[in-house]
């Protein structure tokens, strides 16, 4: 083995929690080679928010861990060693003037995910990090400890790996689940890959009506069959699709429906939440009086958006010919009900390649939250989405990816 393939550190992939990583574990004086199989690093990252790039929350250490419904417990550790605030000074001493939005959700002022990847590439090759553009095929061991990774184009030598390869979705930029494959293969526990803050499929067609039409102010709560308590309330942004929901509610309340079945979840829609059902009553019949000799399909362009009426009017059981004066006490009821309650029964996910993150990865249990490291593998470590762990939308999940990097940079 030629000296120039040997190195301190190996860090399998180039996205934020690997570019974190190496570029940390350079800084502090080791050789490091960053193994990516794309040309571009940060492939991924460049398209996150819809290429805006939501680097992190402003919140506190706390909240962010409130916020990963799985594994927040286990960050704890590394949210306090790099808090979301420690993330936004990185950048800007980077270069990367940031901004915060409702949400407390954290952009570039650009507005350009491109500029937090650059940040990043720059952070990495200054520190001195080696760049090889290869694809990592195995991690290589003796004696239960890692020695290198075996490329297609040979073997590198290294005593401490980190696998930061990513999760399953959006598998074009390289998330192939590759590292966690790596990782099963050298005896580690890997939980089922599958999406999170992934849109729904509905069982019905009312979604696909409603195609294209977006509500900003409207409550959620998901239900599980035989399960009292909801699953999951929220109030936001919602958009209804050619198969069902999306939206940053729905792609939120997808980390908790989790194992998804068929029927198994409804997602009930309040899109009235400011008002009780009594005031909602008091204003439908203001409404009613106002076109009276209407019928009650034309009746209702001040309460909804248009594309919503005839759908809310038919679930309602109401004739749309209905004059607005014959509008019963109960049907007024029943059409407030349904105002409080637009129920979508849920068949599943769409595909892990349109999720924005995946849930599932390398067992906690088997991971060091003090430093990333493994415990079954002497000088092999893990960052990012590959872990199993994943949080909510509005920075949470490159926090994580983030924290981790920086954690097992800083461990090696």
């Amino acid at each position: 083995m030629s000296l120039k393939n040997t190195y301190d550190v190996i860090v399998v992939g180039g996205g934020p929690a690997g570019l974190m990583a190496a570029g940390t574990a350079a800084g502090r004086g080791y050789r490091v080679a960053l193994l990516e199989k794309n040309r571009q690093l940060g492939r991924k990252l460049r398209i996150t928010g819809k290429g805006r790039c939501n680097v992190t929350n402003h919140c506190s250490v706390e909240e962010a861990v409130s916020a990963a419904p799985r594994g927040g417990k286990f960050l704890y550790g590394a949210f306090s060693a790099f808090p979301p605030e420690a993330v936004m000074s990185f950048f800007e001493d980077l270069g990367v003037p940031l901004k915060t939005e409702r949400g407390r959700r954290v952009f570039p002022v650009s507005d350009k995910a491109g500029d937090i990847a650059e940040a990043l590439e720059r952070f990495a090759l200054k520190a001195g990090v080696q760049v090889i553009r290869e694809p990592v095929s195995a991690v290589l061991m003796e004696n239960e400890a890692v020695r290198g990774v075996r490329t297609s184009a040979g073997e590198y030598r290294a005593e401490s790996v980190v696998l930061a390869c990513g999760g399953a979705s959006y598998p074009g930029t390289g998330s192939d689940g590759t590292g966690c494959r790596m990782a099963a293969a050298l005896g580690h526990t890997v939980k089922p890959l599958v999406p999170s803050l992934v849109p729904l499929v509905e069982r019905e067609e009312y979604c696909a009506r409603l195609m294209g039409l977006s509500l900003r102010n409207c409550g959620i709560k998901v239900t599980q069959q035989d399960r009292k308590k909801p699953v999951y309330e929220d109030f936001g942004e919602l958009l209804f699709t050619h198969f069902g929901l999306s939206g940053p509610t729905v792609l939120s309340a997808s980390a908790h429906m989790h194992p998804m079945e068929p029927g198994k979840y409804t997602v009930h829609i309040d899109l009235k939440p400011a008002l009780d059902e009594q005031k909602l009553d008091a204003r439908l019949l203001r409404d009613l009086e106002k076109n009276r000799n209407r019928i009650f399909l034309n009746s209702l362009e001040e309460l909804l958006p248009q594309k919503l009426i005839p759908v809310m009017v038919e679930r309602s059981g109401i004739p749309g010919e209905t004059r607005c004066h014959s509008v019963t006490k109960e049907q007024r009821r029943e059409f407030c009900r349904i105002l409080k309650d637009f129920a979508i029964i849920i068949e599943g996910f769409r595909p892990l390649s349109e999720a924005i993150v995946t849930s599932g990865g390398v067992n906690l249990r088997e991971i060091d939250p003090r430093t990333m490291g493994s415990k079954l593998i002497k000088g092999l470590y893990f960052a990012g989405e590959m872990i199993d762990c994943d949080a909510y939308t509005g920075g949470y999940n490159l926090q994580i990816a983030f924290s981790t990097g920086r954690l097992a940079g800083n461990s090696l």
